[in-house]
């Protein structure tokens, strides 16, 4: 059986590849390992690519996401995905809206960068614990699980385009 993201044009392909995640490397390994056959191959593929990112990749990678409880707007090139995936949140709450705004802050202040969960079957307040159970951790252990949510995102945009 084909997948039929296995005989998308090149260009295609990382196209919709880089509104998963915005890395090129990853881009690139996951385009160059078609044909893949099955989407079970193909996500183990892209999830083993996107592992483990560099500093750079991970500042790439982080550029194209919004702040949770921001709406992205064109010309942001994730902003359809950020949208969808934010759905759980409601910006017309201003308790949210605010508690979020605080919680970015400090995170951002903490490590920053741009605090980053799989929003996608969140609400507000799960999101609202996890960024503060996030802002007691340690660097490393917060680097990698900012990698850990941008790969979640990333298979989770993939599966979609499927």
């Amino acid at each position: 059986m084909t997948l039929p993201f296995d005989t998308l044009p090149d260009g295609e392909v990382r196209a919709r590849l880089a509104a998963c995640l915005p890395v090129a490397r990853w881009v690139d390994q996951v385009a160059s390992g078609r044909p893949y056959g099955d989407r079970s191959a193909l996500l183990a593929a892209a999830g083993g690519a996107a592992e483990r990112l560099s500093d750079e990749e991970l500042d790439q990678a982080l550029a194209g996401h919004p702040r949770i409880g921001e709406r992205a707007t064109s010309p942001h090139h994730q902003a359809e995905h950020s949208a969808r995936e934010q759905a759980g949140v409601d910006a017309s709450d201003d308790g949210v809206t605010s508690a979020l705004a605080r919680g970015n802050a400090a995170y951002e202040q903490r490590f920053g960068r741009v605090f980053i969960i799989r929003a996608a079957g969140r609400t507000a307040p799960e999101i609202l614990g996890e960024l503060h159970r996030r802002l007691d951790s340690d660097d490393a252990t917060e680097r990698a699980e900012t990698v850990a949510q941008l790969r979640e995102i990333a298979l989770l945009r993939l599966e979609g385009m499927l």
